[in-house]
């Protein structure tokens, strides 16, 4: 696998091109045309667009054509979440959200706002902030007038319908146009617990069929999140259809993978990355995450079925018609990250409709759509499986595609440390000679290891597929450093204060035990360091941010206030009572011991130190470029056309260094016109590359980072494009606007 991946790296843009089968059309009835009418642009998710107004000899005459400024993230009192929002196009009228996560109407054409819905307009209601990726447009077609016409999506734990023509909510759906999205996860009669009491919301939005919204949802990684069930509600009415257990009760296919009544301590396994579906086959595809708790999975012994599946369900009933597992037993939080693609190929002389899948350690499943069966041989590959933490089971064996070769790096080799300076080279080459490495899948342990695959590999923006079984994916190759604590040891064996066990089961899976992180001298983390927050934050501004989130941390709101004050006196070491011992042993209004994972919230003896990238003492990734990649797979072969950089540090480029690629997150979409569009990068640029050969033929440095999926439309015969550039991440400036682009 190795040498395979260097052999990629080395490849220059391969000349000529395959031979071509006839052009399909797009599956989904609703096709992709003038209009961009779902999330992924049709059904099947493929981001394609047959339009060709802007192609190859043209793009570069590409100007700015109108900006909707959505009037949120200027008050830095009042910023809300980047936008990672791909908006939709319905006859004219573009539909997204802002960073405070309003729904809005616009022209199309020109930008003009239409109507805006604030979900936060009652000053009762707090606003609780989350990405929100998308919305869903539905239409009554049994009526002449169509003057049905909803859009639907999802704030915190509320699906909102609301009109699509006057902004206002549909009175008759559900109770006055809210439904609550705890509904269909089990009651404290079933689960022991009720499910009502903890943290859900929808991050990408769903599929409909007929008159259903099928959809997943978003819920905690650690030991307070409740199960991830994908469920089916009526458009009209709200009413819930059906449910899939993706945790499986007793009795149910599946339940056996898992540790006895593993479904009433643990949760996770859920759909968060989003689905497609198949109308004529009546079939919805879905790829689900990692069970809880993220790196430690004593209390389930078993592969954990379905967690980490590609699964494809019945979407009238949702009955299970196959799946098939990426991970087994996950301990590296290597959820599926994006939704599945809809393709059709040609293999071995035969047209095959097929799905494509993903994941975060850069390999591409690929799968006939009828049967699950793998297009390309997968192999149950002997994998580490000590040392172990104690009362772990890792699974002997994973599953790994012998075509397409990964697209990201697999095992951290001596060879691929950084050479940027001298210095960072021995900076980084040092805690590699003290670190665990080698392959990807190590059991986690208590002396530290260093992994790819941790965050994507793919990323939530998904891919895009052109009619000729095509896939562009966009990729990021970053170092992540996992140190696991003994929570017991932490505490010398004492009981957690209460603020310490809420934030054992809500906070430590990102900012690691105790809130240090790692040796954060060290490395870069992904969520911030909390030992010293009260010198950042007062003790107000910690509340309100646990109330609404912030940045890329979601609302706690759902916990009790009086559970939300004993959770900032832990962080501001509040609790801690004056002894003869050391002071940071949290121990005083000691109410809840360190369970063995007995009852839920689930708290695990052993505790991740927080989501952290490993990178050298400046801050630039501590492997050798590239760092972030655009790839062009033949999926009829399973071999690569292209692999090029995608984005630059501008202070690297400035010195000579060629183009590194940066970390990305955003997707891309291909066009009929030969194009590939995507954003994404550091650099805060949008670009447009050939797609026969991963030139870039265009690019513009947007107004903030475009963090998020583009869409292209025509109106009144002219063709757009339109991103979202709302900055916030790796640092950057905030911003809150939509840009669209068209020729002259």
């Amino acid at each position: 696998m190795n040498f395979a991946f260097k052999l990629l790296f080395g490849l220059s843009i391969l000349g000529g091109s395959l031979p071509l089968y006839q052009e399909k059309p797009v599956e989904d009835p609703r096709k992709t045309g003038n209009d961009w009418p779902t999330y992924g642009g049709n059904s099947a998710g493929n981001r394609y667009s047959p339009l060709n107004q802007i192609n190859t000899q043209n793009v570069k005459n590409l100007r700015l054509a109108w900006t909707y400024e959505t009037g949120d993230n200027k008050n830095p009192n009042q910023r809300g979440m980047d936008i990672q929002c791909q908006p939709i196009v319905i006859k004219g009228v573009l539909y997204g959200t802002t960073p405070r996560m309003k729904l809005f109407a616009v022209e199309a054409a020109t930008g003009k706002q239409l109507w805006q819905f604030d979900p936060f307009a009652d000053p009762e209601k707090k606003p609780r902030f989350h990405p929100v990726r998308g919305v869903v447009y539905w239409e009554d077609g049994s009526r002449t007038d169509a003057q049905d016409k909803r859009i639907l999506y999802s704030v915190g734990a509320f699906l909102y319908a609301v009109n699509a023509t006057t902004g206002k909510l549909i009175d008759d759906f559900g109770n006055n146009g809210v439904v609550d999205l705890h509904e269909g996860l089990g009651d404290k009669e079933t689960l022991g617990y009720d499910a009502a009491n903890f943290s859900i919301r929808v991050t990408t939005p769903g599929v409909i069929y007929k008159d259903l919204l099928i959809t997943g949802s978003a819920v905690s990684e650690g030991g307070d999140a409740p199960p991830g069930y994908i469920r089916a509600f009526n458009v009209r009415t709200g009413k819930l259809a059906w449910v899939f257990h993706t945790i499986p009760l007793p009795g149910e296919y599946g339940y056996e993978t898992w540790s006895k009544d593993s479904y009433k301590k643990l949760g996770g396994a859920n759909c968060w990355a989003g689905m497609v579906i198949d109308e004529k086959r009546g079939i919805v595809y879905a790829g689900t995450g990692s069970p809880s708790v993220d790196f430690y999975g004593g209390a389930r012994t078993g592969q954990n079925l379905f967690a980490n599946c590609v699964i494809a369900l019945n979407a009238e009933t949702g009955k299970r018609v196959w799946h098939f597992q990426t991970v087994h037993h996950d301990l590296w939080d290597r959820d599926l990250p994006c939704p599945p693609n809809l393709i059709t190929v040609k293999h071995n002389g035969r047209i095959i409709d097929a799905v494509a899948q993903a994941t975060k350690d850069g390999y591409v499943f690929v799968f006939d759509r009828d049967t699950g069966k793998p297009l390309f041989p997968v192999k149950e590959v002997a994998v580490p499986t000590s040392p172990a933490l104690p009362g772990e089971h890792p699974w002997p064996t994973q599953p790994v595609p012998t075509k397409p070769a990964p697209f990201v790096r697999q095992e951290l080799t001596e060879a691929e440390i950084t050479t940027r300076t001298p210095e960072a080279h021995a900076y980084v080459l040092d805690r590699y000679k003290n670190s665990r490495y080698g392959s990807k899948y190590m059991p986690p342990s208590l002396e530290g290891s260093l992994y790819y695959g941790f965050g994507g590999g793919a990323e939530w923006g998904g891919n895009a597929a052109d009619p000729d079984g095509i896939l562009y994916q966009n990729a990021n190759t970053m170092l992540w450093w996992l140190k696991m604590r003994d929570l017991r040891a932490q505490t010398n064996g004492a009981a957690l204060t209460k603020g310490g066990t809420l934030f054992a089961a809500n906070c430590a899976v990102c900012h690691g035990t105790g809130g240090k992180g790692s040796e954060a001298n060290q490395t870069a983390q992904a969520y911030p360091d909390l030992t010293e927050v009260g010198k950042r934050l007062s003790k107000e501004q910690i509340e309100a941010i646990l109330v609404t989130g912030r940045g890329r941390m979601p609302s706690f709101g759902h916990l009790s206030k009086e559970d939300r004050e004993a959770l900032v006196s832990y962080l501001l070491k509040l609790d801690v009572k004056p002894s003869n011992g050391p002071a940071d042993q949290h121990s005083s209004v000691v109410t809840t011991p360190v369970p063995e994972g007995a009852s839920f919230p689930y708290i695990p003896p052993y505790l991740n130190n927080g989501n952290t990238q490993f990178r050298d003492q400046d801050n630039y990734p501590a492997i050798k470029p590239p760092w972030g990649t655009l790839n062009a797979i033949d999926l009829n072969t399973g071999n690569y056309l292209w692999q090029v950089p995608l984005g630059e540090y501008p202070e690297l480029t400035k010195k000579g260094v060629p183009p590194t690629g940066t970390e990305n997150h955003g997707g891309p979409i291909v066009t009929a016109g030969g194009l590939v569009f995507i954003a994404a990068t550091y650099d805060e640029k949008l670009r447009a590359f050939d797609k026969k050969t991963g030139k870039i033929v265009w690019e513009y440095k947007l107004p903030a980072g475009g963090f998020a999926t583009p869409i292209t439309y025509m109106v009144d015969g002219k063709q757009y494009i339109v991103i979202a550039a709302g900055g916030t991440r790796y640092g950057l400036k905030p911003g809150g606007s939509y840009v669209a682009f068209a020729l002259p």
